[in-house]
């Protein structure tokens, strides 16, 4: 039973890290059509500095998330960036996702939390994971 928990963390940290993979690069590269720095920076108010600190925070959230390596130091500054993303952007509009709304960030939020909480798990490319494959 216990592989099939590892099993079940590991496809939660991959749906989750291709998200942040995603939306880091977006934001911090400009890259799949993304704001880039200044543009993020622009859209939230905030310095450049700070855009490119929630860029990097979700792309290194998310390349832990993936393989599993420093998975909770990362599930930590997912968590982070998203309770900002809440309550910056999102929470004025609602739940409904449709909307604007805080409905997307609260799921990886709550899935980041579970990751902190639980960890990666077996199935992880963290140094001593991989020999309990």
């Amino acid at each position: 039973m216990n592989g099939n928990k590892d099993l079940a963390l590991l496809l939660i940290r991959i749906a989750s890290a291709l998200a942040f993979l995603y939306h880091g690069a977006a934001i911090t590269f400009g890259v799949f059509g993304g704001p880039g720095p200044a543009g993020f920076a622009g859209f939230t108010h905030l310095s450049i500095t700070v855009a490119y600190l929630v860029g990097l925070a979700q792309l290194g959230g998310g390349l832990a998330m993936l393989t599993g390596i420093l998975a909770r130091v990362g599930a930590a500054c997912i968590v982070i960036v998203m309770i900002w993303a809440i309550k910056i952007v999102h929470l004025s509009h609602g739940f409904d996702i449709g909307k604007g709304g805080y409905e997307y960030a609260l799921t990886q939020l709550l899935i980041a939390l579970a990751i902190l909480v639980a960890g990666a798990g077996k199935y992880s490319l963290a140094p001593g994971k991989l020999k309990n494959w």
